[in-house]
C-alpha cells in the first residue's frame, strides 16, 4: 500500500501543516528536512535520502508513518460489511491476518488501496493512505446501511512506526518477547515492545523484511528511542519519505495518486488478484470489475510495466512513453534514480503491443528529447529470502 509525497515535494508547505505527528519535535531535533503531506507535518529526509535508501536495503530503517489512517469496523456483521464495500474476501482472513486489498467505486475505479487486519472475530482495523483517509471513512459509512456492524475512524489513538529492512527482525528482538519468527508476512500479534503495548505487523512498503508498531501516540517517542539505541550496531537510520518512493519503486509498489486512481481499476494495474469475484454475496463495483477482468484478458488496454533507462536523465510522473518514431505509446506514472541498480527507472502505462519486456524501440520523452529505455518486468528489485 503507498502512501509517500514526490521526492521533490516542498518543504516550504511545512509552515503551514494542519496535523503533527508525535514524533514531531524527534524530527527536528534530528534535523529533519520537513514538508507539508496530505496534512501532515512529515520528515522528508534526515541527511541524504540516498543513505536513507542504502541503510534499509542493507541494514535497516526507522520510519514514522503516523499519517496513516485507522479505521475500525466492529460487529456481528463487520465482515459482511467487509465483503461487500471491497474488493477482497475479508470474510475469510483468519485473526491474526492481514490483506492487501482495494475499495472501488462502483464504476471499478480505485479510490484507495488498503491494508486490512482482522484482530478478533467481531473486529478488523483498515488502514487507508493519509491522503484518502477520509474518502475512505465516508464510503464505508455509505456501505454500512443494513450491515449490524460500527465504524470508527481511529487515527487518533494510534501513532505508526515502522523498523524495514535485513537487519529489523534481530533489532526488533531485542525489545520484544514476541515470536517473532513465527509472525509470517501480512501478519500481526499484540505484544510489548520495550514495555509497551503494540500491535506488531509484519508488513512494509519498501521490499524488504520488516514490521510495523501501531501504539498509542503516547508510547511512540519512547518507541522510536528505545528502536535506534537498539539498532544502533546493526547500522539502523531513520529515514524519511522521500527514500520510501525509491524503495517502493524498485520494488514495483504501487502508490496512489500515480499508479493508482479512480481512472483505473485493479485489472489496469496488474491487480486484479485482489478481487474475490468468488466471495459469497455482491460487492460494489462487481459489475463494472468482471467487465475490467474480460477487457484485460481479450484486448489488453495500456499495461504497467517496468522502464530502465540507458542513460542518466531521470523520467517523471506525466512524461510521454514513445516510439522510435516518436509516437506516444504510453505515459510514465512514477520514476526517479534507482540506488540500487544505478540507473533511472519507472514505472509506466503502456501500450500492451510494447509492453513485453525486451521490446525494442521504447523511449521516453524527457523536456522534448527522446531518451531510450529498455523494458522490463516488475519489480525492478527483489530482496534475498
Amino acid at each position: 500500500m503507498s502512501d509517500t509525497p514526490a521526492p521533490d515535494a516542498s518543504p516550504g508547505a511545512a509552515a503551514n501543516a494542519s496535523r503533527a505527528t508525535a514524533l514531531e519535535p524527534v524530527h527536528r531535533a534530528l534535523g529533519a528536512t520537513m514538508t507539508d503531506f496530505a496534512g501532515w507535518l512529515m520528515p522528508l529526509r534526515y541527511g541524504s535520502e540516498r543513505a536513507e535508501h542504502q541503510a534499509v536495503r542493507g541494514a535497516a530503517g526507522l520510519f514514522d508513518l503516523s499519517h496513516m489512517g485507522e479505521i475500525a469496523v466492529t460487529g456481528p456483521a463487520a465482515d459482511a460489511l467487509l465483503d461487500y464495500a471491497l474488493a477482497g474476501h475479508l470474510s475469510a482472513l483468519r485473526v491474526g491476518r492481514a490483506r492487501y486489498t482495494m475499495i472501488c467505486e462502483p464504476t471499478g475505479g480505485i479510490l484507495d488501496d488498503l491494508i486490512v487486519y482482522r484482530l478478533a472475530e467481531r473486529e478488523y482495523l483498515v488502514v487507508a493512505n493519509a491522503a484518502n483517509a477520509g474518502v475512505v471513512l465516508d464510503a464505508l459509512a455509505e456501505r454500512q446501511a443494513g450491515f449490524d456492524a460500527a465504524i470508527r475512524d481511529d487515527g487518533a489513538a494510534y501513532a505508526l512506526l515502522a523498523v524495514q529492512g535485513p537487519a529489523s527482525p534481530a533489532i526488533l528482538a531485542r525489545l520484544t518477547d514476541a515470536d517473532l519468527p513465527s509472525l509470517k508476512y501480512y501478519a500481526g500479534l499484540r505484544g510489548t515492545v520495550a514495555g509497551r503495548e503494540a500491535m506488531i505487523a509484519r508488513t512494509g512498503y519498501t521490499g524488504e523484511d520488516g514490521f510495523e508498531l501501531f501504539c498509542a501516540p503516547e508510547d511512540a517517542e519512547p518507541l522510536w528511542r528505545a528502536l535506534t539505541e537498539a539498532g544502533e550496531g546493526d547500522g539502523l537510520v531513520p529515514c524519511g519519505l522521500a527514500c520510501r518512493d525509491t524503495l517502493r519503486l524498485e520494488a514495483g509498489m504501487p502508490l496512489y495518486g500515480h499508479e493508482l486512481t479512480t481512472g483505473t481499476t485493479p485489472f489496469d494495474a496488474g491487480l486484479g488478484r485482489v478481487v474475490k469475484f468468488g466471495k459469497p454475496g455482491d460487492f460494489v463495483g462487481r459489475d463494472a470489475l468482471r467487465a475490467a477482468a474480460e477487457r484485460a484478458e481479450r484486448e489488453p488496454p495500456r499495461v504497467l510495466t517496468g522502464l530502465v533507462a540507458r542513460g542518466r536523465r531521470v523520467p517523471r510522473a506525466g512524461y510521454a512513453v514513445v516510439d522510435e518514431a516518436g509516437r506516444v505509446i504510453g505515459e510514465v506514472t512514477s520514476g526517479a534514480p534507482s540506488p540500487t541498480l544505478g540507473r533511472p527507472i519507472a514505472m509506466a502505462y503502456v501500450d500492451a503491443a510494447h509492453a513485453a519486456p525486451g521490446a525494442a524501440g521504447v523511449g521516453v520523452d524527457i523536456r522534448g528529447t527522446r531518451e531510450p529505455y529498455d523494458v522490463v518486468a516488475l519489480p525492478f528489485y527483489r530482496r534475498h529470502t
